[in-house]
């Protein structure tokens, strides 16, 4: 028996370029993007998603020792979960310095059975397929750890830049669910946040004179690798 997902199925390949923020760092960043960049219709809101590993994490063991090529996979939702409301199963890897996102949208149920029983996606297309093959290539996946932060992302109007800064990141490892709250453990201090510049080509002058003049450098960070080291190494 195979897992139906539907529709839409997004395939994203950018760049995305970190850097850590202090409270002050993040006012200044929003402040300097006004009348450059514009906060996307959603707003500010609260992202969770469960991180799939194996029993000996294997995925993030191999990911935090900084490999040419890594690989997760993990289920998202814009806020609070139900049981039938879409969430997103995203498998997402990295190459060169280059960031290649598939993600197939299903409901949490469905996400259980692909997981747990080893039920393949039904395969409508190359997505699917990718993601099966994951699964099957490192075999008995369970989930590790929930990661949750509050995201406002931007926009160029005309332009292929996109930005998001996501702010007070925090996890669990129990109480691993979609469905629940948003509470858990500060990554970083309180109002503290990561900033994100996704971008296919440049970056543009303006944004680096900002980052230049404010003395804020890039920073090789990884929310679950982070949670990983506090709580479970």
């Amino acid at each position: 028996m195979c897992v139906k997902v539907t529709n839409p199925v997004e395939v994203m390949s950018r760049r995305e370029i970190k850097y850590l923020l202090s409270s002050e760092q993040t006012e200044m960043v929003k402040k300097c993007l006004e009348g450059h960049m514009q906060e996307d219709q959603f707003g500010r809101t609260s992202i969770a998603s469960i991180y799939y590993d194996t029993p000996d994490y294997r995925l993030v063991r191999a990911s935090l020792e900084k490999p040419a090529f890594k690989e997760k996979i993990r289920l998202r939702s814009y806020g609070i979960a139900a049981e039938d409301t879409p969430v997103f199963l995203e498998l997402k890897r990295k190459a060169g310095g280059i960031v290649y996102k598939r993600r197939v949208q299903s409901t949490i149920p469905a996400v259980k059975q692909f997981i747990e029983k080893d039920e393949d996606l039904e395969e409508s297309g190359q997505i699917e397929k990718e993601i099966n093959y994951f699964r099957h290539f490192y075999e008995k996946l369970q989930p590790a750890c929930l990661i949750i932060y509050d995201r406002t992302a931007y926009f160029e109007p005309d332009g292929d830049l996109r930005l998001t800064i996501d702010e007070n990141p925090r996890y669990r490892i129990d109480d691993i669910s979609l469905t629940h709250n948003m509470e858990g453990d500060l990554l970083l201090p309180y109002g503290s946040s990561i900033l994100e510049i996704k971008v296919q080509c440049s970056i543009p002058l303006w944004l680096c004179r900002m980052l230049s003049e404010h003395r804020i450098y890039q920073a090789s960070f990884s929310k679950y690798g982070s949670a990983y080291q506090k709580a479970i190494a």
